[in-house]
């Protein structure tokens, strides 16, 4: 069981969260700015699929979703360096620092059974095997060894590992994930 930041699968052009809202563009990376004199910018891969980035032709950017042509990526040392189409000095890149890297939902990467992304987990109501409910995911947490779900209910948050030994059932149809609680993770979030 393992979820993926880059947010959703191929298939139909349009993805719903669980709670209702329309997803048209996946954050794949964010821009931690320029590399160099010539507009070139480093960007934080936010998806498990790094090769995406040598692929990209067109790019939204930012709230605005504004369109920027790729004329170029390479990857470096867990980033990519990207050049954009008339972005051509630091002062340019630099106004770029901290803009999400977006794409259609319709090029999103096709994932395994049982690999889902983040928009699909969010929004999920959780219920443990005990048909106890615990609330609604609420975020999604990268560790170094697997997401955790933050459930939410009010001001009571649980952390749930996204793990097969806790996450026994991800139902995307009727918006619901079954958990069951290992000793311990009733525990509150401090």
């Amino acid at each position: 069981m393992s979820t993926q930041p880059d947010s959703s699968s191929a298939g139909p052009k349009r993805a719903l969260t669980p709670t209702g809202h329309e997803v048209r563009f996946l954050v794949i990376g964010r821009i931690l700015g320029p590399v160099g004199l010539s507009g070139e910018v480093r960007a934080q891969i936010l998806t498990d699929f790094p090769e995406r980035f040598l692929e990209l032709q067109t790019v939204r950017l930012g709230d605005s979703l504004r369109p920027y042509r790729v004329l170029n990526a390479r990857l470096d040392r867990g980033t990519a360096l990207v050049r954009f189409a008339g972005i051509d000095s630091a002062n340019a890149a630099q106004a770029l620092t901290g803009e999400d890297i977006q794409v259609p939902i319709d090029e999103a990467v096709s994932l395994p059974p049982d690999q889902y992304f983040w928009h699909q987990i969010i929004g999920l109501e959780v219920w443990t095997d005990d048909g106890r409910c615990l609330g609604r995911v609420t975020e999604v947490l990268q560790t170094g060894s697997n997401d955790v779900y933050v459930v939410g209910e009010g001001a009571r948050e649980i952390l749930i590992p996204a793990i097969d030994e806790v996450v026994k059932n991800i139902d995307l149809a009727s918006h619901t994930m079954t958990v069951h609680l290992l000793p311990g993770l009733e525990e509150e979030r401090p």
